[in-house]
C-alpha cells in the first residue's frame, strides 16, 4: 500500500474560480457510467459513529474497497489514528491519503469532479454541514473538498449551496433529479426559495433541467431523503426506481408519488423515461449501487430472498459490466450503503 501523508498545510486552499460557473464554462458533472480514472473513499471515523456497528461497517466498506481495486485504482482518505487498523483491511492496490475526517460518506463529502469537453476537471465546491447538523464536530468533512482539491490540484468553483452528492443523481446529459424534501429542507438553503435552489443547481452541476420528486423512502436517520436511496440513473434516459407492493408500507407511497412524477415528465433532451422498478427489502437498498469500470457494485442483504430478484434485474441493466453484490447491512443501518461511501473521479487528460 503506498501512504500519502499530506505535507502542506492541512488548510491550503485550491485555485479558486470566481466571477463564473461550470455553466457558463462548459463544465459539467459527467455521468456515473462513464470511465473512471479512479475512485475516492473516505475510511470511516469511529466519531459519529455512536450507536452504530462501526466494527461491522468498516468490514463492508473494505469489501467494497477491496473489490473495487480489482477494477480502478481506490484511493483512501483516512484519519491518521486509523492507518494502522487500515493497513490490516485493506488490499495492497489502495492509496492512501492522511487527513482529519470526521465520518465516512465520500459520496457527501469528497469532492463532485466536472468535466468538460478537452477532458480539463475541476470541482463543485458544494457546501457540506452535515445533514442538517446532525452529526458534531463536522468541520474537517467541511474542508475535505478543499483539501481534496488542493491534493488533486483541481481548481474548484465556490458556490452557497449546501448540497451533498447523494442528494442528485445525474446523466451527463443536462439532466438532475433529487428530491424536496433533501433540498428544500430549512436546516440545508433556509434562505433560498426552490427557483433558487434550482437554478444553483443548474449553474454548478453544468445541467439543463432538475426532476422533483418529494422525498426520499424511510426509515432515514440522517440524510433527509436523499435520492440515491430512491433511485437512480442507470443509462441515458432510463431510471432505476424502488418500488413496493405493500400498501401498509410507508413507502409505497413515496414509490408510488416518485414514480407519477418521473411518469409525467421528460429528461433535459426531450425524451420520456423508461423506468425500471427495482422491488425494495426491508434490510437494504439495492439501488445505492455503485458504477465503476467495469462492474456494478450492489449492496445486499445475505439472504437470497432479498438479494436475488434485485441482482437479476441489476444484472440486464449492466450486460457488460459483472455485478457483484457485496453485503451492507451495517452501512444500511447508519444511513448509507455503496453509493455513500464511494465518488468517483472521472477520467481526464492524465487518465
Amino acid at each position: 500500500m503506498i501512504a500519502v501523508r499530506v505535507d502542506r498545510p492541512i488548510d491550503q486552499q485550491p485555485a479558486r474560480i470566481t466571477g463564473s460557473d461550470p455553466l457558463s464554462d462548459d463544465f459539467y458533472f459527467p455521468a456515473e457510467w462513464t470511465p473512471h480514472e479512479r475512485t475516492i473513499m473516505v475510511f470511516p471515523y469511529s466519531q459519529n459513529w455512536r450507536g452504530y456497528r462501526l466494527e461491522d461497517a468498516r468490514q463492508e466498506w473494505a469489501a467494497v474497497a477491496n473489490t473495487l481495486s480489482g477494477y480502478e485504482p481506490v484511493v483512501a482518505v483516512v484519519h491518521p489514528d486509523d492507518i494502522v487498523l487500515a493497513k490490516t483491511l485493506f488490499s495492497s492496490q489502495i492509496e492512501t491519503i492522511i487527513l482529519p475526517v470526521n465520518d465516512g460518506w465520500a459520496r457527501d463529502t469528497g469532492p463532485m469532479i466536472l468535466v468538460d469537453d478537452n477532458l480539463e476537471r475541476r470541482v463543485a465546491g458544494f457546501r457540506f454541514n452535515a445533514w442538517g447538523k446532525k452529526t458534531r464536530p463536522y468541520r474537517d468533512d467541511t474542508l475535505l473538498k478543499a483539501r481534496l482539491s488542493a491534493i488533486l490540484n483541481m481548481p474548484m468553483y465556490v458556490t452557497g449551496l449546501t448540497l451533498e452528492g447523494g442528494a442528485v443523481t445525474m446523466d451527463g446529459e443536462g439532466t438532475v433529479i433529487t428530491t424536496e424534501q433533501c433540498l428544500l429542507n430549512p436546516n440545508r438553503n433556509p434562505h433560498l426559495t426552490k427557483t433558487q435552489v434550482e437554478g444553483l443547481m443548474i449553474r454548478y452541476l453544468g445541467a439543463r433541467k432538475v426532476i422533483w420528486l418529494e422525498c426520499g423512502i424511510v426509515p432515514d436517520p440522517i440524510t433527509d431523503g436523499h435520492v440515491d436511496g430512491l433511485c437512480a440513473f442507470v443509462g441515458p434516459g432510463t431510471v432505476l426506481l424502488h418500488s413496493t407492493n405493500d400498501r401498509n408500507d410507508p413507502n409505497y407511497q413515496i414509490c408510488t408519488q416518485a414514480k407519477h412524477r418521473l411518469e409525467q415528465t421528460v429528461d433535459a433532451r426531450g425524451r420520456s423515461l423508461q423506468i425500471v422498478d427495482l422491488p425494495l427489502q426491508p434490510q437494504i437498498s439495492h439501488i445505492n449501487l455503485y458504477i465503476a469500470n467495469g462492474v456494478v457494485i450492489v449492496p445486499i442483504a445475505g439472504d437470497p430472498r432479498q438479494d436475488d430478484k434485485q441482482l437479476g434485474i441489476i444484472r440486464n441493466l449492466f450486460p457488460g459490466r459483472k455485478v457483484a453484490g457485496i453485503g451492507a447491512v451495517a452501512l444500511y443501518e447508519a444511513g448509507g450503503g455503496v453509493h455513500c461511501i464511494t465518488q468517483q473521479i472521472p477520467g481526464g487528460r492524465s487518465a
